[in-house]
């Protein structure tokens, strides 16, 4: 099954600033949740990715409203394919200069 994007739904968790969160949990087993802020309608790329850098998931380019959004990861790559045990990194590159990079370990 593919990750499941989401935004929250009250208006109280909104940001003033561009914000990647903690997932949780870490390390994880089957699936962790990563949750970022957008605070102003903005372009947003969601990626995660193994530690030779190689691309597993990638949200859909988009046009973001501002709010709080979650992305639900279950360690399928974008084949459909179950990734092994190891570190990997999910990305946030939002509005014109936002990037930021966090580590995450699946366990199982």
């Amino acid at each position: 099954s593919t990750p499941l994007y989401s935004s929250a739904a009250s208006d109280v968790y909104k940001r003033q600033k561009f914000r990647l969160g903690n997932n949780y949990p870490n390390p994880f087993n089957p699936e962790t949740t990563i949750e970022f802020s957008v605070p102003e309608q903005s372009e947003v790329m969601f990626k995660i990715y193994n530690i030779l850098g190689e691309e597993m998931y990638q949200m859909q380019d988009e046009n973001l409203s501002s709010g709080v959004y979650r992305v639900r990861w279950n360690g399928v790559n974008k084949f459909g394919v179950q990734v092994p045990s190891g570190i990997y990194f999910y990305q946030l590159k939002a509005g014109d200069s936002f990037i930021q990079t966090k580590k995450m370990t699946l366990l199982k």
